[in-house]
């Protein structure tokens, strides 16, 4: 397990605080001290114990996250897990691109993460550097939601293209947020950088397909209506949650 000190604060980043909690990039000493990588979480099982916190950081996310939403469904707390943290990694590059113009380099070695916190303390970023805005596929689709897709495949039975339907899906609320800031603020040129830069992402043969391109409605399931009192998302592929075979949990 890799473990990083840091102590910058970038104020393009801080700037991000404005978007709300999603958006936000923390630097500096996280309270609870060194946190492993998200190359180092992405790996698998080092030699603290499995279910200890930093031994399997994906693992232990998942089961924090069944816990919380009370299912007894590893695939559908990993499906909710990943979703989670897709929308982080979006609203932190996507947010400083269309804000700032600038985008911070989420290399996985340098991205610190908390599984046992909540957003904006789960991500912590070791070094600050920046990318071209160009980047931003190679980034956040190649560079961090591959990865954990295939660390969440070779521990849960969850289907890729469910994965990137929520990929897809938490991209699209990205562009939504930052569009209703926009309006709020005076601001319509953020909204418009970021439908345009969403647009090119979306355009990847990973997401391409996983919305309807005049709806966005989603032509897959992040299986939400299988938690206990859950149902179907705003933007989901079915009218009402589909009927559960009898017996199933």
């Amino acid at each position: 397990m890799v473990l990083l000190l840091f102590v910058d604060l970038d104020p393009e980043l801080k700037a991000l605080e404005a978007l709300g909690g999603f958006f936000v990039l923390r630097t500096g000493v996280p309270p609870r001290g060194p946190l492993p990588t998200l190359a180092s979480a992405f790996a698998g099982p080092r030699s603290a114990p499995f279910s200890d916190v930093y031994g399997d950081p994906t693992t232990f996310r998942v089961r924090k996250v069944a816990r919380s939403v009370r299912t007894r469904e590893a695939r559908v707390a990993a499906s909710v897990a990943q979703q989670g943290l897709a929308a982080r990694f979006w609203s932190i590059a996507l947010g400083s691109a269309a804000l700032c113009d600038r985008l911070p380099d989420l290399d996985p070695e340098l991205l610190l993460w908390d599984p046992d916190a909540g957003a904006p303390e789960d991500l912590w970023l070791g070094e600050v550097r920046f990318r071209p805005v160009a980047d931003l596929d190679t980034v956040v689709r190649a560079g961090l939601l591959v990865p954990l897709s295939e660390a969440l495949r070779a521990r849960h039975r969850v289907s890729p293209a469910l994965l990137w339907g929520n990929a897809a899906s938490a991209l699209a609320g990205t562009v939504r947020q930052l569009d209703r800031w926009a309006l709020a603020h005076g601001r319509p040129d953020v909204g418009e950088r970021a439908r345009t830069l969403a647009a090119r992402l979306l355009a990847h043969p990973d997401l391409s397909g996983t919305l309807d391109p005049v709806t966005l409605r989603r032509r897959s399931c992040c299986l939400y209506y299988r938690v206990p009192g859950g149902g179907v998302c705003g933007d989901c592929c079915f009218e009402r949650p589909p009927r559960q075979a009898p017996g199933r949990p």
